[in-house]
């Protein structure tokens, strides 16, 4: 009698339970695409404010804005960290800072950045 009351409660729980899994799924989208974050490892190869960065379990380009709008010194082989957003297979970076401590702003966190209307 135990034995099928428990039976019982389980066949009325297991789907609840099954629903809760399914609706705590996000879309690949939405695990690849996040709003700030930051990440860190060593720059690799530069091209122009562009830059690809090794954390050792991978590497991804690093977007710090144009050129003309400022231009950044950094060096292959330094170790930086960077906050911004991974958007549309590159990382798009708010904030560079160097194992020194110097940190480069690059733009603002919230809306456009400051280079979006282009060249003034």
């Amino acid at each position: 009698m135990m034995k099928l009351l428990i039976l019982s409660a389980l066949a009325f729980v297991m789907p609840a339970i099954e629903a809760s899994i399914a609706q705590a799924q996000v879309s690949i989208r939405e695990l690849q695409n996040s709003s700030e974050t930051s990440i860190s490892g060593e720059i690799r190869s530069i091209v122009g404010n562009e830059f690809i960065l090794d954390d050792g379990t991978g590497q991804i380009i690093v977007d710090a804005g144009p050129r003309w709008y400022h231009q950044l010194n950094l060096t292959s082989g330094e170790r930086i960290t960077v906050v911004g957003e991974y958007d549309d297979d590159d990382f798009d970076a708010y904030t560079i800072t160097r194992d020194s401590g110097e940190v480069i702003q690059i733009r603002p966190a919230d809306g456009p950045p400051p280079w979006a209307g282009g060249r003034k």
